[in-house]
């Protein structure tokens, strides 16, 4: 359980909220696709406990916004990930659409009832099985070899705890610890046994992987692709392009600087401070038809159980 104050849900104008959750709602909803069911079935558990620290940090969508593009920059660093993700995937075509699905499987994975979050990783591994070639080094790789599937599992909960740790609130190394640990269950499932339980192997990964991490043209083309596309409101694009910059500034600084990163991705004057102020406000706003909420009432906690002061 988070031991840092938190402070009750931020009250809003009846309008401006609904308008708030629908717009949270679209950044998970891709056209056309029906859309998840965190209700039901009534009282069923998910993965994970409701008490826990992945259960706070998930609720934030800004936050995760952020750590999810870090996340992605870590993977595309890794030359066999890098290949299996660019040439198997819409990130070229329809960016906002893969990550509005890439968002959609981690609130599924978090919050689901488990036997649809199993149900819906089970249908990932299966398509992944297909999922195979080779590297422009000529290295081959498959999309489920256990090794790429534990670089993958490490960095996106390096970067969704970094983020909420950055930006957010700070987490103790006992909160960051359990958030790892809570993501074995989900990890096992995708075929990821070696993923990182803890910080402290979190940082080994870091170390024996940063030797294979490199530079590449795809990487700063994504960025182009990510801080463009149409992802939030016409009018949220300069709020868009300053998560951009902070999730890069989310990755370790040894990785900034071995690819390069830093030069044209700095914060400008202020920028930090508002990307913070957003992500706070975030996780202060109450959005029922958050997957979160209705995650709660599912297992019949009330509305506003992630938004309590705990001690």
């Amino acid at each position: 359980m988070i031991s840092a104050f938190l402070p009750s849900p931020l009250p809003l104008p009846g309008l401006v909220a609904r308008e708030l959750d629908m717009a949270a709602l679209a950044l998970l909803q891709a056209p056309g696709a029906a859309a998840a069911d965190f209700a039901s079935p009534p009282g069923e558990p998910a993965l994970v406990g409701a008490d826990s620290v992945s259960w706070r940090v998930f609720k934030n969508p800004v936050a995760l916004f952020v750590g999810g593009v870090a996340a992605v920059l870590l993977e595309l660093a890794h030359p066999q990930v890098r290949a299996g993700v660019w040439d198997h995937s819409s990130f070229r075509k329809d960016p906002a659409r893969r990550l509005r699905r890439t968002g959609l499987a981690a609130m599924v994975t978090v919050y689901g009832a488990r036997s649809r979050a199993e149900a819906m990783i089970a249908g990932v591994v299966r398509r992944h099985d297909a999922v195979e070639g080779q590297a422009p080094d000529g290295t081959a790789y498959r999309a489920n070899d256990p090794e790429l599937l534990d670089w993958v599992q490490a960095t996106a909960g390096f970067g969704f705890s970094e983020a909420y740790h950055r930006y957010v609130r700070p987490l103790s190394r006992q909160e960051r610890d359990r958030f790892y640990a809570e993501g074995a269950p989900a990890a096992r499932l995708y075929g990821s046994m070696g993923a990182p339980g803890s910080t402290a192997e979190m940082d080994a990964l870091f170390a024996a992987t940063a030797p294979q991490l490199e530079a590449s043209p795809i990487i700063f083309e994504f960025l182009d692709i990510i801080r463009t596309a149409p992802i939030l409101p016409a009018a949220l694009r300069p709020l868009q392009r300053m998560l951009i910059r902070a999730a890069v500034a989310t990755t370790p600084d040894w990785f900034r600087v071995q690819l390069g990163l830093d030069a044209q991705n700095r914060f400008g004057p202020g920028e930090a401070w508002a990307v913070k102020l957003a992500c706070r406000l975030a996780d202060r706003v109450l959005l029922r038809s958050s997957p979160a909420v209705q995650a709660c009432r599912r297992l019949g906690l009330p509305d506003d159980h992630l938004y309590r002061v705990t001690g």
